[in-house]
Parts: C-alpha cells; sequence; structure tokens
C-alpha cells in the first residue's frame, strides 16, 4: 500500500503541472495500481469513490503549482515517511504537520487531509486487500516476532498474541490527524495496548514537546519503534520510607538510563505517562506489595532466605525481563532491601 502511495504521490501528482490532463493512463507504469484504479473506475461504492475521488482532486490541486512548490512537497512527503530519521530528531529531515503548510496551499492541504486522515480506514477495501493484503496478516508477524507477549511501549499489559482471534488496535506513532503522507506507513503503525494507545498517547506528538515559559515548540528524540535491537534501559527505585503497606506513589523515586539516551527516555515518559504508571503498580495490593509478600512469605513459611530470592529473580530478570513484571519487580525488591525491610523482617 505505501508503494502505491509513493507511485501516486511523485509519479502521478508530482506530474501534474506538466498540464497532462487527469486519466487512468497515468497508472500504467505500475501494473497492479493500475489494476486497482481501474477496478475502482467502474466500482460506485464509498470506499471506490473516496480513493479514487481524492486521488484525481488532489492531482488537480497540484497542476497550477511551481516547480519550487512541488520540490517542497516532495521534501516534506520524504521527511515524514523516513519515521526512523525523525525518531533520531535528524534535521534534514524537514517534518511537516498540516498546521505548518502555508496559507497558499490551503486548499490542497484540506484535500491531503480528508485523504490522508481517512485513507487507514479504507484500506480494507476489496480491490486494495487482494494487492496489499490484511492488516492481521502484519499483525501476526508482528506478535509471532515480538514472543514477550506484552506492550512495546508500557511493557506491563498483556497483547492479544497469535492464539487470539482479536489484535490490538494500531497506533499512528506521528498521528494521522497532525501529519500528512504517513497515515499507511507501517514503519508509523504500531500495535499496542488500550493503555497506551487510548489513555495516555491518543493524539500527542512524540517528536515536538512544548516548553514554558514561553510555550515555544521545540522537536525531540524519540524511541523508533521498529529498531531491530532492544532498547536497554536501566530502572533504579527509591523508597521514602520502609512501610510498604502505606506506600504512596509520592514515597517513591524512579531514576531511568543510560544517560546516552536520556532525552528519547525523557519522551517516553511523558507520551506513555510512565512513572505515573509504574509507581502506581508499585502501590497495588496485587502487584509490588503482592511481590513483597511472596519474599516475606518465603522467607517465614519456608526458610528461603531473600537474599537468594533475589538472586533468582536476578537471573530470571535477565532471561525474560518481562515475566512477570520482572524488569519493575527486581528493582522495586532491591530498594526494599536497601531500606531494609528484610532485617526489620528478621529482627521481628
Amino acid at each position: 500500500m505505501q508503494t502505491f502511495i509513493d507511485f501516486i504521490f511523485y509519479a502521478v501528482w508530482c506530474q501534474a503541472p506538466l498540464k497532462r490532463p487527469y486519466r487512468l493512463e497515468l497508472f500504467t507504469s505500475n501494473p497492479e495500481l493500475f489494476e486497482v484504479m481501474t477496478a475502482f473506475h467502474y466500482d460506485d461504492s464509498k470506499g471506490a469513490e473516496f480513493f479514487a475521488g481524492h486521488v484525481e482532486r488532489i492531482y488537480g490541486l497540484f497542476a497550477p503549482l511551481s516547480a519550487c512548490q512541488v520540490e517542497q512537497l516532495r521534501l516534506w512527503y520524504r521527511a515524514n515517511n523516513d519515521v526512523e530519521r525523525v525518531c533520531a530528531n535528524d534535521h534534514a529531515m524537514s517534518l511537516q504537520r498540516y498546521a505548518d503548510f502555508p496559507t497558499e496551499l490551503k486548499d490542497l492541504r484540506d484535500q491531503l487531509a480528508s485523504f490522508f486522515k481517512g485513507l487507514y480506514s479504507h484500506v480494507d477495501v476489496a480491490a486494495l486487500r487482494k494487492k496489499c493484503g490484511d492488516i492481521d496478516d502484519h499483525y501476526q508477524t508482528f506478535v509471532q516476532t515480538n514472543k514477550s507477549g506484552k506492550c512495546p511501549f508500557c511493557g506491563i499489559n498483556d497483547l492479544f498474541g497469535e492464539y487470539h482471534s482479536k489484535r490490538e488496535a494500531y497506533d499512528h506513532y506521528l498521528p494521522k490527524a497532525l501529519y500528512p503522507f504517513n497515515s499507511i506507513n507501517f514503519r508509523n503503525l504500531v500495535p499496542a495496548c488500550h493503555h497506551c494507545n487510548s489513555s495516555y498517547k491518543t493524539s500527542k506528538d512524540p517528536a515536538y514537546a512544548l516548553k514554558d515559559p514561553a510555550r515555544a515548540v521545540h522537536r525531540r528524540p524519540v524511541f523508533y519503534p521498529y529498531k531491530t535491537t532492544p532498547h536497554s534501559i536501566e530502572l533504579q527505585i527509591g523508597l521514602q520510607h520502609s512501610d510498604i503497606a502505606k506506600l504512596t506513589p509520592a514515597d517513591i523515586t524512579l531514576q531511568f538510563g543510560p544517560a546516552a539516551i536520556a532525552q528519547e527516555i525523557d519522551t517516553w515518559k511523558d507520551v506513555y505517562g510512565i512513572e505515573e504508571r509504574y509507581k502506581s503498580k508499585l502501590c497495588t495490593e496485587s502487584d509490588g506489595k503482592a511481590w513483597l509478600t511472596q519474599v516475606l512469605d518465603e522467607w517465614k513459611e519456608l526458610g528461603k532466605d531473600p537474599q537468594d530470592f533475589l538472586q533468582t529473580l536476578a537471573f530470571n530478570t535477565g532471561k525474560r525481563p518481562f515475566t512477570d513484571c520482572n524488569f519493575l519487580k527486581r528493582p522495586f525488591l532491591d530498594a526494599c532491601r536497601r531500606k531494609g525491610i528484610f532485617n526489620e523482617e528478621r529482627s521481628a
């Protein structure tokens, strides 16, 4: 599908100023797309009209543009679809939002917005699905490749896996409400748990942050979701007191590392509410407090020394960090140890 959109943008729309009339023959050098556009020409369904109608209308709005304007649009298109370099905050990428379009391109901006904001919902049109496959195919490949079964953004919530008949929703990493050109680019489409997608990230823009006092908008680096090697994030937890029964989020400090990716970590924490969610998990009876209770129960009733428990947990965390939330459990129990909780229990 992205290949089709690339062709439409570069080989059709950007060629419109040559004053050629819009016709199906514009697509003949891409036989599969030509077949789709021909099918749409004889199809009066809503989905077919949406796709073909927008392609033709946008072609008409490209026609009067100057060579400089077309070249600027090319640069914007290329930058918005190079998601990896956008995430790296590469300033050579001239990232473009709908709000950044100049006034003279307002009509074109509005048609592009209508097309790209609605395009993701129309990928399922039969003629396109036949050529492009189904989004469920991508999801199955994703969960078979990423076997942890956890949300890749928070690490704490389960994802529907390969044995489920349902799938998680896809998040537009660079929100389709803000950015043109990349709404069906699968480097910008990522499965996320409901909490990450709908409760915390919502329409937040990971590429920009508002900074007081001037409220000027600043670009910022962000983790690239399709990086092929995992991000090694370090986490240290501090506790203000040892009375875990009265533990609240205000009593917990979280320190993330390494320093080399501190900016990306800050963006991640901001977009997904990581600190609030992790601290809340540590304070619940079924998670943080239950983890401590498990250590104390095994110590008192089974004679298992807490240090042995922590050593086993460290081993399991290295092998399976997301199982039982080990990546969060281990630093929390280490914080309990440093606070002397196990010493207090022994003397009691």
